[in-house]
């Protein structure tokens, strides 16, 4: 199978308290969103990589995929207003007959666990990581059910889907104005689809505070060099 890869590379990044987005801020000596690039280059069924991003960082995206001299088809397309209507942008942008959908700020993925996605002989599949917490549910500010953990699910990306599949589903969203915060269950909510976990990583964070950046430059060390 032959897959467009899409990156959501529009948010703001205003927890971070930086000038820039955080897409863009350095971790171990280059862009955050760089490192996912590099390694989605060095997978052969991935034929183009689709950047969501806002309109003033188009040029940015593309001088740095310019000056790091990736050799991929590469698309940048303008987002949304929420995280839903960029990744539908995304999804009308390609040209493949599947999608693997990413966050440029989950830099912590390895070319591997990228390959072991695609390898997945379910159409659509997801990467997923037990909780080691425990969560309830609240309401009006004071306990209202227990939840058993056990059957709890710490959803990660990148995620994998057949296009038109994943395009339907979006534009019944889009048409009734529900919000998801990530695709896949928003495509067992309409479809009931058989979607597959496979085991994620508690490496795979999500950089959202400045404190992630710190952490982030430790995971990279100790679990991305040498193994990517």
């Amino acid at each position: 199978m032959e897959y467009s890869a899409i990156i959501l590379a529009g948010g703001a990044g205003t927890r971070m308290k930086q000038a820039s987005p955080k897409q863009f801020l350095l971790l171990a000596g280059k862009p955050m969103f760089m490192h996912t690039l590099e390694r989605l280059e060095k997978i052969s069924s991935i034929k183009e990589i689709i950047l969501v991003s806002v309109p003033q960082y188009r040029e940015l995206l593309a001088a740095n995929i310019d000056a790091y001299m990736l050799q991929k088809k590469y698309l940048i397309v303008d987002g949304g207003e929420s995280r839903q209507q960029s990744v539908l942008n995304g999804i009308l942008a390609a040209s493949q007959d599947n999608v693997i959908i990413h966050e440029a700020a989950r830099p912590f993925v390895t070319t591997d666990e990228f390959q072991a996605l695609i390898d997945e002989p379910c159409e659509d599949a997801i990467y997923g990581a037990d909780i080691p917490f425990t969560v309830l549910l609240k309401k009006n500010g004071f306990i209202s059910n227990i939840l058993e953990r056990s059957e709890l699910l710490n959803v990660q990306l990148p995620q994998k889907f057949g296009r038109q599949p994943i395009l339907d589903v979006h534009q019944r969203a889009a048409a009734e104005g529900k919000r998801f915060t990530e695709d896949a269950s928003m495509l067992y909510y309409y479809t009931g689809r058989e979607i597959k976990i496979l085991p994620g990583s508690h490496c795979n964070i999500k950089v959202t505070e400045p404190i992630d950046l710190i952490l982030g430059e430790f995971i990279y060390k100790e679990y991305i060099i040498g193994r990517d």
